[in-house]
């Protein structure tokens, strides 16, 4: 659980690309597998290997569109609930300035629905 937590810093603060597998991971903590800890062993092993990568804010800003977003989400994704897991990427001057992975509050019944959730969440984060 403490590794979890650790990489849940990583994830909401620096590091972006981890956000949707630590959000997995940290749903069985309380009840972990082997399977689990071989994936947070991998997940180790991919942070050693991509340590030099960085956030690059390169002040390309566009006048007409400072930010930009973009979401996603996956059509019941979670085999144990159905759910459907959203995540989005807001972008201000060339450089990630928010992101988020996260299982939906709700059941969805099409993949639309699923995405307006997601893009409803990238909506409240920008404004």
């Amino acid at each position: 659980m403490r590794a979890v937590g650790a990489l849940m810093y990583l994830a909401t603060s620096t590091r972006l690309d981890i956000a949707f597998t630590v959000g997995c991971l940290a749903r069985f903590s309380s009840n972990p597998g082997t399977a689990h800890e071989a994936a947070l062993k991998h997940l180790f092993r991919y942070l050693q290997g991509t340590k030099d990568l960085k956030l690059v804010y390169n002040g390309n800003v566009d006048e007409d569109e400072p930010f930009m977003t973009y979401t996603d989400a996956d059509h019941g994704g979670e085999p144990d609930s159905g759910k459907s897991t959203s995540g989005f990427l807001v972008r201000m001057g060339g450089g990630a300035v928010s992101w988020r992975s996260k299982l939906q509050p709700v059941v969805t019944l099409s993949t639309t629905e699923a995405e307006y959730v997601a893009a409803v969440e990238a909506g409240k984060e920008v404004k």
